[in-house]
């Protein structure tokens, strides 16, 4: 639960249709210090898809109109591999640009154009968390295996524009959260095919360690890479 921020706060999660994302959404529903908990994906209305652009504005707009702000925003989108089926790749032989578009667009792209639509929509005053859902292989420093090309290097970017919108946001709010996590490896179906077995948690209690995290996060931490149990990742 986010018991760092005011009672009846109200939260968007994005990617609330995926395994980590709904059951972030369930928690924040089941607590009774939230006000809103508010969930978007492809499917919800307003709909949120990367795919179109605009659709992540027309959302904003629409969340502005019905709850003028927002304390927390949750990104929890991401793939693994591209919608054709090609897995990650194990070399560079195997690299393609439409499937490194696609992941860029998805983990990348999408979530910073959420931070350009929702940032606005967040007080100016008092405490604020903004967090998505990165992943330990987009570590640079940690990268020892190399392999997932696409993955690896827009997850990295990702980092980048979170640590990025944390000195922004910083400007705009000093008491404001705003971080890249890793999850662990939940399982879920984006991981399901590829952890052999090796999850390390569930995404109920994947969600629990991630609220968790944030509550205790401090402003002076904001725009670090975090995982699941607040230990800082080497970027």
């Amino acid at each position: 639960m986010l018991n760092s921020l005011p009672d009846g706060y109200k939260i968007v999660i994005v990617g609330a249709s995926g395994g980590i994302g709904r059951a972030l959404h369930h928690q924040c529903m089941s607590d009774p210090r939230c006000g809103a908990a508010i969930a978007l994906s492809r499917a919800s209305t307003p709909a949120v898809d990367f795919a179109r652009p605009e659709s992540i504005e027309v959302a904003a707009n629409q969340i502005r109109a019905d709850h003028a702000q927002i304390d927390a925003l949750i990104i929890a989108t991401g793939i693994l591999t591209s919608t054709e089926g090609d897995g990650p790749e194990k070399a560079f032989s195997q690299l393609t640009p439409a499937t490194m578009t696609e992941l860029f667009n998805t983990n990348t792209i999408g979530p910073a154009l959420l931070l350009s639509a929702f940032m606005p929509l967040l007080p100016r005053r008092g405490r604020c968390i903004v967090a998505a859902l990165s992943a330990r292989v987009g570590s640079i420093g940690d990268n020892g295996l190399g392999g997932w090309i696409s993955y690896r290097a827009s997850k990295a970017a990702l980092n980048q524009v979170m640590h990025t919108a944390a000195i922004e946001l910083s400007r705009r709010n000093s008491d404001s959260i705003c971080t890249a996590l890793h999850p662990g490896t939940i399982e879920t179906d984006l991981t399901r095919q590829y952890a052999s077995g090796n999850f390390t948690h569930s995404a109920d209690e994947c969600a629990s360690n991630l609220l968790s995290v944030l509550d205790a996060l401090t402003p002076d931490q904001s725009g670090g890479f975090y995982d699941y149990a607040g230990k800082e990742i080497v970027w």
